[in-house]
């Protein structure tokens, strides 16, 4: 059974793809354009332009290819192997320049950002390889279940709880070295 948010979705792929109605999907974009521009503040640790760039080009390719969507998952979580797509491509082209690792990027992403608690997280989310980055991202910031998150990333269920779990850990023991404390 349909939840409300899914008929909305479908309702609005419905009239782009049959209608060729470009209001809805100017209202799928301020649905969503939130969701995906956060899901890329944190895989950027906290890069806006390049956020905001990568969520553009996530847009682009929904609206090229809305009519392949088929419903085999709901539409937020199609969006987001998208926007995983994008981000994995641009991870890729961006080896070949530089080191993502190497002591100078991580010194220039340093700079960049002010001191307030989210430079704590991005620095903690820094500790983490990407994939537990993405997927502890995608659970618990975006509240995505794990099964959405093996569709969304293409790896095995387990491999995901793994990643979220050693994730989680690697989080909460940064966050505690650097003074925030356990506070259940």
């Amino acid at each position: 059974m349909f939840k409300l948010n899914q008929l909305d979705d479908l309702t609005l792929w419905t009239k782009i793809v049959v209608g060729h109605d470009d209001r809805a999907f100017e209202k799928l974009i301020q649905k969503y354009q939130g969701d995906v521009r956060r899901f890329f503040l944190h895989q950027t640790l906290g890069d806006e332009m390049l956020s905001d760039d990568l969520a553009q080009e996530t847009f682009i390719k929904v609206y090229t290819h809305i009519g392949s969507f088929r419903n085999l998952a709901n539409f937020k979580t199609w969006l987001y192997r998208i926007a995983y797509n994008v981000f994995y491509d641009h991870t890729r082209s961006q080896k070949t320049a530089v080191d993502l690792d190497s002591a100078e990027v991580m010194s220039q992403t340093s700079v960049q950002r002010d001191t307030t608690i989210s430079t704590d997280i991005y620095q903690a989310l820094q500790q983490l390889s990407p994939p537990e980055r993405t997927c502890v991202t995608l659970n618990v910031m975006e509240d995505l279940p794990t099964a959405k998150i093996a569709v969304v990333t293409g790896m095995p269920e387990g491999t995901v709880k793994s990643h979220i779990s050693r994730g989680k850990t690697k989080l909460a023991n940064y966050l505690r070295k650097n003074g925030y404390e356990d506070r259940r």
